[in-house]
């Protein structure tokens, strides 16, 4: 048999693909090589070596950095130290320190915090900021001890050099005087003594009637108290009536304060209640007619009357009648010549 005439092999039979599977025998793409070395990024570098990272046992925590806005604590301290050169242990006191010159100044323009000593000076000096707070203290721990105990007031304010007299014993004239005169002046010593008066009727009717009695009362203080100066001053309130208008009554109060040492008669009137017709009526059947003071006023005071009519204490019938109270009526009217004899001891003091 030639060789021409050898049987030809047939071709392996190409598997057929399953249908819906063709990536199935792709295979998986591999990684690219890399030809670029470290010499052709940087000529004649040494070659890498691997670099073996131990890790620490004790790992320490990482610190950030944070941004404060805050000023640094150096900043504002000054420069020179307190303490004296030559003595380590003498500081030097708020008094020893220099007064504000025109070197010292120009010191602190160029050194900060050297305005610090001008300020300590300034702290602790009468008047100064430390001083005021003592103050404010002082007042607000007052305050408080008056507001749990009222009758604590005329104790943390008597004293001073002002003494006065009240001439009666009734505490409704004598405490209204003794806060006007405490409120004003800081500090006073007011006491009461009794003086009645005879030389005008029960209830004095116009200002003049009033201001004999008042006079009359501070006259009988002075007599019944000898140890009492003329430089002492006395304070009389005499209540009265008054007609503004026809048929329009008002009950009002005088306050008189007398020094006779400096010449000083000071005379104030108090707001006045108004008083119903009715009221008159009744006091002027209530006077006999041959009552001796029967040109000057009544038997019978108006507060007997009111009291009677408003079914309330004789001590509470403005309040009852108005809202407002005989002892606010006093406090507003004896401020007012509290602050009339202040003005007057300053225009005595500034001739003197």
């Amino acid at each position: 048999m030639s060789g021409s005439d050898k049987p030809k092999i047939p071709d392996a039979p190409t598997p057929a693909l399953a249908p819906g599977n063709l990536l199935s025998s792709v295979a998986p793409p591999s990684q690219l090589p890399n030809f670029i070395t470290a010499t052709d990024i940087v000529p004649n570098a040494a070659p890498v070596q691997p670099v073996i990272v131990q890790q620490r046992l004790d790992p320490q925590p990482e610190v950030m950095e944070t941004f404060s806005p805050a000023i640094p604590l150096s900043k504002g301290e000054p420069m020179v130290s307190i303490r004296s050169p030559d003595d380590s242990q003498n500081t030097l006191s708020p008094e020893s320190l220099p007064a504000s010159t025109p070197e010292l100044e120009a010191i602190g323009d160029v050194m900060p915090g050297s305005a610090l000593f001008t300020w300590v000076k300034g702290a602790v000096s009468t008047g100064g900021i430390l001083h005021r707070v003592a103050e404010k203290a002082k007042s607000s721990v007052d305050s408080m001890i008056t507001t749990l105990d009222p009758q604590m007031k005329e104790y943390l304010k008597s004293g001073g050099d002002l003494n006065i007299v009240v001439a009666s014993d009734k505490e409704v004239k004598i405490s209204p005087v003794r806060e006007a005169f405490q409120g004003v002046f800081g500090k006073a010593t007011v006491v009461g003594s009794p003086a009645p008066s005879s030389v005008t009727a029960t209830q004095p009717v116009g200002s003049a009637a009033a201001y004999a009695a008042a006079k009359q009362r501070i006259a009988q203080v002075r007599s019944t108290n000898t140890q009492l100066t003329n430089n002492v001053p006395v304070v009389a309130i005499e209540g009265f009536l008054q007609e503004a208008q026809p048929d329009r009554w008002y009950e009002l109060s005088l306050l008189l304060l007398s020094q006779p040492s400096l010449g000083i008669e000071l005379q104030l009137q108090s707001q006045g209640t108004p008083v119903p017709a009715a009221a008159l009526a009744a006091l002027a059947a209530a006077t006999p007619e041959d009552y001796p003071h029967k040109q000057t006023g009544y038997s019978v005071t108006i507060g007997s009357v009111m009291a009677a009519s408003l079914q309330v204490p004789h001590t509470q019938w403005q309040e009852a009648a108005t809202g407002v109270s005989r002892r606010e009526l006093l406090v507003l009217a004896a401020r007012s010549l509290a602050g009339s004899y202040k003005k007057m001891l300053a225009v005595s003091a500034a001739e003197t």
